[in-house]
């Protein structure tokens, strides 16, 4: 495939030649490099292809640039996904305007496609973070990957939470992916691209430009089944990705506030015009029927327990192993392990302050 990676990305290039034109042509060619060969004439008999395209494809010389982004790709080991990959993400090719190309940081694979979106002001207050926080946390516990734009603010939570529940999530950035932004999430960028994907539409050495965002939205929307913001002012981006949202037939989300929070407005906006008022994550589930039969289970358990228990010691692991999401009394741990009581309750503590582990009243512990 990535001898192909050449022809896709000069065909990105040509001018006059986008979506539909592109899947006018690949229903005829199987290969970009066969629209390359193929002669004017035969280019011209393909629906919406006129002289001047033809034209276009055939008199295309900047090779050496196409070859340029080949060798930038390499370098930052950085995937593409084509309009015609089987990998390409199923959700977004049926939106109206998809990318040709994805350029990907990481990996996009079959789970992601039971996805929601999160996004909404880069400077929220402590209710906006805390309302982020635990609807991607509780949803990517789920096995709900969480689609968000690497942005400051909720973005950035969202993204934080879902890696911390063990979860899935994927960045979408208005800009190439070997330009970081903002620069101060590049730990972020690189926690995202393991635990998931950060993927572009756009060419290496694209800057962060305000005219990329509005296209990176559309991208956010169409991975996911529904977007759900949390605190836009009137002006927001976040907005743009809700109305995409909409014309891509998905579900929009919106958690309310405070009526004289100037953060309120956006998301009060769009419950006045019918978006669904979340409270609980349970108003996002019990909206969309591929979610609902996700309440009351962790599809994705075993994966998030063995993410965990490869970064405990011997002892953090006999006592990990034992537990679950129900309580377990002390005693009983002490039993199914056969850990000396003071050494057990120092591997408890440890497993807490690590954020594993809850202990409870009454000497029970249980998973967090």
């Amino acid at each position: 495939m990535r001898d192909e990676w050449k022809y896709w990305i000069a065909l990105s290039m040509v001018n006059g030649v986008g979506v539909v034109l592109t899947r006018n042509l690949l229903s005829e060619f199987d290969k970009a490099e066969e629209i390359f060969k193929a002669s004017k004439k035969k280019l011209i008999q393909i629906d919406g292809i006129n002289e001047k395209t033809a034209e276009s494809i055939k008199k295309f010389d900047d090779w050496e640039l196409a070859d340029q982004e080949l060798l930038k790709i390499e370098k930052w080991g950085i995937s593409l996904l084509t309009l015609n990959d089987p990998d390409y993400p199923k959700a977004l090719f049926q939106t109206y305007n998809p990318p040709l190309l994805l350029y990907v940081k990481g990996e996009i694979i079959e789970r992601d496609e039971i996805s929601m979106a999160i996004v909404g002001s880069r400077l929220p207050d402590r209710y906006g973070r805390t309302v982020a926080q635990t609807l991607s946390g509780e949803l990517a516990s789920l096995g709900i990957t969480i689609v968000s734009g690497l942005a400051r603010g909720i973005d950035s939570f969202a993204h934080e939470a879902a890696i911390k529940a063990g979860g899935r999530t994927i960045g979408i950035l208005g800009c190439g992916l070997d330009q970081i932004y903002p620069p101060e999430n590049k730990k972020l960028y690189t926690e995202v691209s393991q635990n998931g994907a950060v993927i572009s539409e756009f060419n290496l050495g694209t800057p962060p430009i305000a005219q990329n965002f509005p296209r990176r939205n559309r991208i956010i929307s169409g991975l996911s089944l529904g977007v759900v913001v949390v605190q836009a002012s009137e002006k927001s981006g976040s907005l743009i990705s809700a109305s995409f949202a909409l014309d891509q037939n998905k579900e929009v989300f919106a958690v309310p506030g405070h009526i004289d929070h100037k953060l309120s407005r956006g998301t009060h906006w769009l419950i006045k015009r019918g978006a669904k008022l979340v409270e609980t994550v349970d108003d996002i589930i019990n909206e969309i029927d591929s979610l609902r039969s996700l309440q009351g289970k962790d599809l994705f358990e075993e994966d998030r327990r063995g993410k965990i228990l490869a970064t405990l010691t011997k002892s953090q692991k006999e006592v990990f192993s034992v537990l679950s999401s129900d309580p377990v009394h002390i005693d009983e741990i002490n039993k199914l392990t056969g850990i000396e009581p003071s050494s057990l309750l120092s591997t408890l503590l440890t497993l807490e302050l690590n954020d594993v582990v809850v202990q409870l009243p009454g000497k029970h512990s249980q998973i967090k």
